[in-house]
């Protein structure tokens, strides 16, 4: 918390703001202003709101701070920028970016509000660095809608590519290094990403479509075509990287394509060992890298899911309940702290106390479970805990008053 303490002015929020970051590490079972709230310690939920709405600070500001710490603790001058979208189901149509549109969190068109984010992933972990939020076309032709919600009148539409080539701009332009960057097929298939990072000289391997085409010296293909004409003595089993249950083996070859700008350009095909599917990716480096190199890249790209995963179940990513989009950039960037701390102390443990055969290392979930029960659990009476009922029965019984004379004033 210290190294964000500078960005508020008062003593109030900044207190109030570590009470919210121990609230998205707790084990509550819902996660939102009002059971933080609750759990903190505080009589109603009004600090929380005006925290998350009006106070002033700048979540941005706040953003970098979470870069430098994550860079600084997970530091890997071999680590990859892994971009990827999450969707968060919502209901009703007020909220920032919300309409219906497909989510793979549901796996189905849903409504839902879809955001952007890049991952730092190295040996000693991997953790959240940036987010955009995507802003669809029904939102951005519609000034209006965008004010109300928080977003300025000339907020324009943006692709999901065009939020990670800004992302992974913002990290270079900060003086951080990365040597990769890594993205599933909505990424490799947008050709100004790609040439956005070639300029910069950031290696990637982004997935591509089987329909993807490319030139090799032989020609124009598609990318199916050209995993046809792949020799059996070209395919190396290799492993993408450790899983829940060992070794992920892949049987992998690459192509080489023509391009006559500098660097180094091929095609990268996987083959699943047992069901034959195969997986494309478009790469580049400044330098020729052996195959295992491009391997070990594109196997990071599970690291966004397993961020998402984490972040989502121990530090309350998607269980916000805000309107507005500073609300919503505030809340998802504490969640993004939340996350990294135990990433952090993830990191540290592991090399401080390597594990033995008999245990498997510490995990972000046991530290969590840790720290919560044995540092920060807090004891409430009885009164509060009845107070708290209280006001959440007068709360409800405004709201269901206000919705009744609605009602009544409509018919």
């Amino acid at each position: 918390m210290g190294r964000i303490a500078g960005r508020f002015a008062r003593v109030e929020p900044r207190r109030r703001v570590r009470k919210l970051v121990l609230g998205l590490l707790s084990d509550l079972p819902r996660k939102n202003c009002w059971t933080i709230a609750e759990w903190a310690g505080e009589a109603t939920p009004d600090g929380m709101q005006h925290l998350l709405g009006r106070a002033k600070w700048d979540a941005d500001a706040v953003r970098d701070d979470v870069r430098g710490y994550v860079v600084d603790n997970l530091h890997d001058d071999q680590a990859v920028l892994v971009v990827d979208e999450t969707g968060d189901v919502k209901k009703g149509t007020g909220t920032v970016d919300v309409q219906r549109q497909y989510t793979g969190t549901a796996g189905r068109i849903e409504n839902a509000q879809v955001a952007v984010y890049l991952v730092y992933a190295g040996q000693r972990g991997h953790a959240a660095v940036d987010r955009e939020l995507y802003v669809p076309c029904s939102w951005t032709s519609d000034p209006a809608r965008c004010l109300a919600a928080g977003l300025g009148k000339q907020t324009s539409f943006a692709t999901k590519p065009e939020l990670a080539a800004r992302m992974v701009a913002r990290f270079l332009d900060a003086g951080h290094q990365a040597a990769w960057v890594a993205g599933d097929e909505v990424y490799g298939g947008n050709p100004t990403l790609r040439g956005a990072l070639e300029e910069r000289g950031t290696g990637y391997v982004l997935a591509v479509a089987c329909a993807h085409e490319v030139t090799t010296g032989a020609g124009k293909f598609r990318a199916d075509a050209l995993a046809k004409r792949v020799p059996k003595r070209a395919w190396q089993k290799l492993s993408a990287g450790t899983g829940a249950k060992g070794h992920r083996f892949y049987d992998w070859a690459v192509i080489d394509l023509a391009d006559p700008a500098p660097g180094s350009r091929q095609l990268l095909i996987r083959r699943n060992r047992s069901t034959g599917e195969l997986a494309y990716y478009r790469c580049y480096s400044p330098r020729p890298v052996p195959l295992a190199e491009l391997v070990r890249v594109a196997g990071s790209r599970w690291r966004v899911e397993e961020f998402f995963q984490a972040g989502k179940g121990l530090a309350a990513l998607d269980e916000h309940q805000v309107r507005r989009y500073a609300s919503w950039s505030r809340w998802i960037t504490m969640a993004m702290l939340a996350h990294a701390f135990l990433a952090a102390v993830r990191a540290d443990e592991h090399a401080r106390h390597p594990t033995t055969d008999a245990r498997i290392p510490l995990t972000c979930n046991e530290i969590q479970h840790l720290f919560i029960a044995l540092t920060v659990r807090p004891a409430m009476d009885a009164a509060h805990r009845l107070g708290w009922s209280d006001w959440r029965r007068r709360h409800q019984a405004r709201s269901q008053t206000s919705h009744y004379r609605r009602q009544d004033a409509q018919a």
